[in-house]
């Protein structure tokens, strides 16, 4: 049995933070590293002191048949980046590197395709945070660099699209 890359133990340790989520649809796990040690985690859940999903038994998302990427404000969850971010200061996050995955409740299997919400990439780009890698699959991962969020803002595509 071989040693486990950098990358994939991150990710791994990213899969074990998201099985904190309360979430009833996907939960997501995220840990911002820099200089090879872990500065902070997130999972998808409720803010602090409010009934989250798990525990209510709703996803408001799942029950009114929300697309996913779409109605985010009908969500009870702040985001695994969000609540990383917020779990880290500036200065620690500047030249990080943000790990995310993500899992379906309902199969267990990773989250196709994932990528973070445009509030979420607001928020990766001004915490100074440099890449984004992202898991497809146990092995298998995305790196995004968080230059290429600025350079191709989608928020001006939608503009550009009226």
């Amino acid at each position: 049995m071989g040693r486990t890359d950098k990358i994939n133990y991150y990710l791994d340790i990213a899969e074990t933070v998201s099985e904190r989520g309360t979430c009833l649809r996907r939960n997501f796990g995220a840990i911002i590293v820099k200089n090879d040690e872990i500065i902070s985690t997130g999972y998808t859940g409720a803010p602090r002191g409010r009934v989250n999903c798990l525990d209510n038994g709703v996803c408001m998302r799942e029950k009114l048949q929300i697309p996913r990427g779409t109605r985010y404000e009908m969500c009870r969850s702040v985001h695994a980046e969000a609540n990383c971010i917020i779990s880290a200061s500036r200065r620690d996050m500047i030249g990080a590197d943000l790990y995310l995955v993500g899992k379906e409740i309902k199969t267990g299997e990773y989250v196709a395709n994932t990528s973070s919400c445009s509030m979420c990439k607001r928020q990766i780009i001004n915490a100074g945070i440099e890449k984004v890698i992202i898991r497809d699959d146990k092995t298998h991962y995305r790196i995004i660099p968080v230059q290429d969020w600025i350079d191709h803002d989608e928020t001006l595509e939608m503009i550009e699209g009226y």
